[in-house]
């Protein structure tokens, strides 16, 4: 038996899809420009040049070209200090070394955004033992539960505050839940809360996938230490590892003392020679999170036509660039996926299956044929094969990338008799 042809089909679909958000899309590429600016004149203020493209070896001591990107990023995110580091291997590694090291013995950590991301699960102790958690280091740990629609409690935060409390976790995105992501308006809400109820509880945002996505960040609005990582929005797709911690000068060095030593804190770790990449992945940040953002837009509208639960909803409010879709099936999880992986630039051969990943709860599928390993902000989609079976989806060097993915994807939904019945 012959299958027909859906390609005319697919792309008629995508093509309506991007004139339904070329709105949007203009909506984006126009914030660029005042995003660029704010790292042009970081740029400019710190005196950038060819001198700090290079490093030193070893030990990485008086690395001039890593001090100047740690004040160029630092005012980049409206923070008192910055620390850039190769050495941090993921946002989870950044976001620990924050965690370790603000936290002591005895202090209570409390997480205002319900469950955080998987992969802190092991970080904090919720799950696994034998690993030197903070659990383990004796540091309590409790979350305020989202609300039946998936917002923060902020009528609970009172009570839940109502014993001293060293650190407050907020998560920005919403990472492998379905709730929206916080808006910076909503995280500085959220700052002065806790603020009032306890002036000497510090609070701390994991802002990945959130940075260059609207005009202020975390640090802009009173967040006393923010962390993420350089293969998602701040590398500009270039970056070849990395992360960043940002905050309060006290903080951050107290975060590097973790990633390195006390005593040697944040003037330690070589750059490498890759400072160049660093500096100009950070040039390239706004555009290519303006393309990341179309993206995320054209992925809201093509699934929202086809009849799937999409969130952020097409023209919603967005505060990171990652869009979620409830496939409702494991099967059309793991189509997608291939079709996405199929559309990639490296590795198109292979058939993303599901398997277990370090630090997450559930087997995972994940598409993500990036040039860096791990680079969400190249384009990439994947998911936990758990109930009720989300695509998310993030990234996009340009939205023309987005738009041939989506496009396999639909023909393959089809071709496997996986879409709506009303489609």
């Amino acid at each position: 038996m012959t299958l027909p042809d859906s390609r005319p089909w697919a792309a008629a679909r995508v093509d309506a899809a991007q004139a339904t958000i070329a709105p949007l899309a203009a909506r984006h590429t126009a914030a660029v420009r005042p995003r660029l600016a704010r790292v042009l004149e970081a740029f400019a203020a710190e005196r950038v040049g060819v001198q700090h493209f290079g490093s030193v070896s070893g030990y990485g001591h008086g690395d001039q070209g890593r001090e100047v990107l740690d004040r160029v990023l630092a005012r980049v995110l409206q923070a008192e200090a910055a620390a850039v580091r190769l050495q941090f291997v993921s946002g989870t590694h950044a976001i620990a070394a924050a965690l370790y090291g603000v936290l002591r013995p005895g202090d209570r950590l409390l997480a205002l955004t319900g469950r955080p991301y998987d992969t802190l699960e092991e970080v904090i102790g919720i799950r696994g033992s034998g690993q030197g958690s903070l659990a383990e280091f004796g540091i309590t740990y409790d979350e305020l539960q989202l609300t039946s629609d998936g917002l923060v409690d902020e009528d609970g935060i009172t009570a839940a505050l109502s014993v001293p409390t060293r650190l407050v976790l907020i998560q920005r995105s919403c990472g492998y839940s379905w709730r929206p992501s916080l808006r910076i308006a909503q995280i500085e809400r959220l700052v002065a809360r806790v603020k009032a109820l306890q002036p000497g509880c510090d609070v701390f945002v994991d802002n990945c996938y959130g940075e260059l996505v609207e005009d202020r960040e975390p640090t802009a609005v009173g967040a006393d230490l923010i962390a993420g990582s350089l293969i998602k929005n701040l590398g500009g797709t270039i970056a070849p590892t990395g992360g960043y911690v940002a905050g309060r000068a006290e903080l951050v060095e107290q975060a590097c003392c973790r990633l390195t030593a006390p005593g040697i804190g944040s003037e330690g770790g070589t750059s490498f020679d890759l400072n160049r990449l660093l500096f100009q992945g950070l040039f390239l940040a706004p555009q290519m999170v303006a393309e990341a953002l179309i993206s995320a837009e054209l992925v809201a509208q093509v699934f929202s036509d086809l009849g799937f639960a999409v969130n952020p909803r097409p023209g919603g409010l967005r505060s990171d660039v990652i869009q979620a879709v409830r496939l409702g099936d494991p099967e059309r999880l793991k189509t997608v996926c291939r079709a996405f992986q199929a559309s990639s630039p490296v590795g198109s051969y292979l058939d993303p299956v599901p398997a277990p990943m370090p630090g997450y709860a559930s087997e995972l599928v994940m598409a993500g044929g990036s040039f860096i390993d791990g680079s969400t902000s190249e384009f990439s989609a994947d998911g936990p094969l758990r109930e009720p079976y989300v695509l998310y989806v993030q990234g996009g060097t340009h939205h023309s990338h987005a738009a041939i993915a989506l496009e396999r994807a639909l023909q393959a939904l089809q071709q496997g008799a996986l879409l709506p019945a009303k489609t």
